[in-house]
């Protein structure tokens, strides 16, 4: 690989990572993007995490646009997402249904337009600091072409489980008081689904779905998302720690991706534990796919037609930056004077130790502020944070982990990197108004 210096390297393509190089590139930063697998997408093409939840507040309020509205529209225009929907579930108020091929394909055509370089099949083995320990050097990464070093002013750690802050030494936590983090999950699509026929039975057995379920509305709504059959799946006494079905509609009429694996115990940071989760996750999609086939009205001729590259994760480290965001700031829609992202997603635990899912729901149906702080990371004084990694408590990472709340981090990130080689700062010291401005000139939702 050639040796060059960058203004900002993103490392990981996930959407935080693609969101970051972008608003990076188009700060004017020569922007490189490093990415492990053969494509972009990360959890939302790898392990099919799928639809985006939520662009919205409970009320709908519109409160994550810029990068992540600019992406699903650019798809609305290919015809790969229908755009913003309600929630048939209920638990959020929109939901948003991509076509994840189509998403490959334009997170490449829209880098190439922003001129950012890229680099797939490539994977960050070691991170080198200066001699204080407080600055990265350089990046040691590994591909088909062998070892080499990658050079930038500024780096975005958008690995999703904070790789290269873990390896630059910046502090970190993870899981929750015991250190356990939430369970994986391996996501899988099925076709062959008579969708009217779920409707159906939906409506004729309300008990039997998710209390705030849109059951009386889908005579004119469409059916997007199903949390339920609660009897059928507690008959069925299979060996998974989950307490109903879970699917989502698309993206094409007949076809489902459903989530209802569960793996649970094992640390993704491990690798033997990854790969115990790899198998069993790939186990748990046969035995899912005959009970479904055997006792979920209108799957009787469905069959699994994708499965997730890796197992799904919601998880792993969190890097401590200088604030830590926690579940009271969420829950009580709290504002921050250096804002640099907002979400509406609640606070959703996937019980790290057994069965349930913990929910609670933002004060009056409002919105959070995510403060710039909190992609900052200690000690490293030229590396953001984006996506999952950001610093927040446990409670708090449940809801900062949805994609839109990662790609709309992503967004703040790249420019605030961009910042620092502009200004010949240090993180910390980017002006936050200026980096406000920015994100709000992208159409950033703030205030």
């Amino acid at each position: 690989m050639e040796e060059k210096i960058y203004d900002v390297a993103v490392l990981g393509g996930g959407p935080a990572g693609i969101a970051a190089a972008l608003s990076s590139a188009r700060s004017g930063a020569r922007t490189i993007l490093v990415e492990r697998y053969g494509f972009l997408g990360g959890m939302s093409t790898a392990a099919m995490v799928y639809p985006w939840m939520t662009f919205h507040s409970a009320v709908g309020e519109h409160v994550i646009k810029g990068i992540a509205q600019e992406i699903v529209d650019r798809l609305m225009a290919f015809g790969a997402s229908p755009g913003h929907l309600r929630d048939t579930i209920g638990f959020t108020h929109t939901l948003t249904p991509y076509h994840p091929e189509v998403y490959k394909v334009l997170a490449f055509e829209m880098l190439e337009e922003a001129g950012v370089e890229l680099l797939l099949h490539t994977s960050i083995i070691d991170v080198q600091t200066d001699q204080s320990g407080e600055q990265i050097d350089c990046v040691q990464v590994y591909n088909k072409s062998g070892i080499s070093y990658l050079q930038a002013r500024a780096y975005v750690d958008a690995t999703g489980d904070g790789d290269i802050a873990y390896m630059a030494g910046a502090p970190w936590e993870q899981g929750n008081d015991a250190h356990n983090v939430q369970p994986m999950t391996m996501k899988f699509r099925m076709k062959g689904v008579d969708l009217q026929k779920v409707k159906q039975y939906m409506q004729e057995n309300p008990s039997q779905f998710y209390h705030k379920s849109l059951i009386a509305e889908l005579d004119h709504l469409p059916l997007t998302g199903v949390m339920g059959f609660y009897d059928k799946w507690n008959a069925a006494e299979l060996p998974i720690q989950r307490e109903g079905v879970l699917f989502f509609s698309g993206p094409h009429e007949d076809e489902v991706l459903i989530n209802v694996s569960r793996v649970s115990g094992l640390d993704p940071t491990h690798i033997e534990d990854l790969t115990k989760a790899e198998i069993e996750g790939r186990k748990q999609v046969l035995q899912l796919e005959s009970f479904f086939q055997q006792h979920i009205p209108g799957f009787e001729k469905a069959v699994v037609t994708a499965v997730g590259s890796q197992i799904g994760v919601r998880e792993t480290r969190r890097i401590i930056g200088h604030y830590v965001l926690n579940g009271l700031d969420v829950l009580d829609a709290r504002r921050f004077e250096d804002v640099i992202a907002r979400s509406g997603y609640p606070i959703d635990i996937h019980n790290p130790e057994g069965k349930g899912v913990t929910a609670n729901f933002i004060r009056e149906g409002g919105a959070y502020d995510i403060p710039y702080r909190s992609i900052v990371p200690l000690k490293i004084s030229n590396l953001l944070l984006a996506g999952r990694c950001i610093s927040t408590t446990h409670e708090a990472q449940a809801t900062t982990r949805l994609t839109p709340s990662c790609m709309a981090i992503g967004q703040a990130a790249g420019i605030a990197a961009a910042l620092t080689v502009k200004h010949h700062c240090n993180a910390m010291d980017v002006p936050v108004t200026e980096l406000q401005e920015r994100l709000i000139e992208g159409n950033a939702v703030l205030y």
